[in-house]
């Protein structure tokens, strides 16, 4: 590296990102290619940092606090060992303001704040570099560093006001990084394992992690159990009722989850803007009617032969119970579908973490209990 400072040192500096999760790895790393630095490595492994530094001498290391096995401080602490002047050319990342201090007290030089804010990042890269090439010519930093971080605090609200083309591919990034991970932490939340979860999680910290959703998906259980009970009398009438009961709560709980997929993809994506909600819920009603209509049609006919071949006289209305309370089981499991985890982002919950339980609860009372309040009134 040429010992002289000028702006066409800085892209060639080299650079390391040091995070555990895969997503702030590589949004950092488009953010800086695409701002035209072009020796950027990254690791998710602190306990590698002081090896790779060792090796490579990088003149700037973009350091997440917060990681599992080794954190930011004790990383830090290495670092100094293999530092003989001292100077750690260090860029904390933390969402904790309350670890700012501490981490300036440790040796980092500044510090960048989650979530990420591109102009931000690329100003404190930026000075940070310069003032780490003016160390390597002066030995005179820390008045050079103290001026560049003044001048950086004074200058954020006009870089961030002439950034706006930035902005926008920011933006964009964003996005299409949202589709790219196509919340892969999902899965496991929507059935109570909490993201924060891992496999070195202690045993009894993910039991007190997952236990309250069973418990509360057995409360739920209960509830569509109950509307089974309310309806005893017909079941025993007309025993073949019990056989479409599971058909019914399937065929619902499945038309749910499509429109809950969708829902919680533009939710997490940012595709569901201020005001789409009402067309969101008017197009998924639309959807269950129809798709819940044909449904219908093949399961009545089912119902028909099965009522049929038991010589039943109620076959017919069975039929018709079976198409009314399909199709109408469908259209109010879509609704639920997006009007759930909307309320719960509304409410301030997380609606990965619980909208499945509730979205099960809801498809499953209302397919039950149109089948058999339908049956009770249209079957003599």
């Amino acid at each position: 590296m040429n010992t002289t400072v000028g702006s066409s040192d800085i892209p060639r500096a080299r650079i390391l990102i040091v995070d555990d999760q895969d997503a702030n790895v590589l949004l950092l790393t488009r953010m800086l290619e695409r701002a035209g630095y072009t020796s950027v490595t990254s690791t998710t492994d602190p306990l590698e940092v002081c090896a790779l530094h060792r090796t490579n001498r990088y003149d700037l290391i973009l350091l997440d606090l917060q990681m599992p096995v080794m954190d930011g401080f004790q990383v830090m602490a290495g670092l100094k060992e293999i530092e003989a002047d001292g100077y750690l050319s260090v860029l904390v990342i933390t969402a904790q303001p309350g670890h700012k201090l501490r981490a300036l007290e440790a040796g980092a030089k500044d510090f960048i704040s989650k979530p990420f804010d591109l102009a931000e990042v690329l100003a404190r890269v930026y000075n940070m570099l310069e003032v780490r090439l003016l160390h390597v010519e002066t030995k005179n930093y820390s008045k050079a560093l103290e001026r560049t971080v003044k001048e950086v605090e004074a200058s954020h609200e006009l870089i961030r006001r002439q950034s706006e083309e930035v902005k926008s591919l920011y933006d964009k990034v964003v996005a299409e990084q949202a589709r790219a991970l196509e919340l892969s932490a999902q899965p496991g939340a929507m059935v109570g394992v909490e993201k924060e979860e891992r496999l070195a999680t202690p045993w009894f910290r993910s039991l007190r992690l997952r236990h309250p959703w069973l418990q509360l998906n057995l409360v739920t259980a209960f509830a569509a159990g109950g509307v089974v009970f309310l309806f005893q009398g017909i079941i025993n009438r007309v025993v073949i009722l019990a056989m479409f009961l599971p058909v019914l709560a399937g065929q619902a709980g499945n038309t749910g989850c499509q429109t809950l997929a969708v829902t919680l993809r533009g939710v997490f994506s940012g595709e569901l803007k201020s005001g789409k909600a009402r067309g969101l819920i008017v197009k998924e009603a639309l959807l269950g009617l129809l798709n819940g209509s044909i449904v219908g049609v093949v399961a009545s006919l089912a119902m028909y032969f099965v009522a049929a071949s038991q010589h039943l006289s109620s076959a017919g209305r069975l039929a018709a119970v079976v198409f009314l309370a399909m199709t109408g089981s469908c259209v109010m499991s879509s609704v639920c579908g997006a009007l759930v985890p909307l309320t719960l982002k509304k409410l301030g919950f997380d609606p990965a973490t619980a909208s499945c339980i509730f979205l099960t609860t809801a498809t499953d009372v209302v397919s039950m209990g149109m089948l058999l309040g339908l049956a009770t009134i249209l079957v003599k």
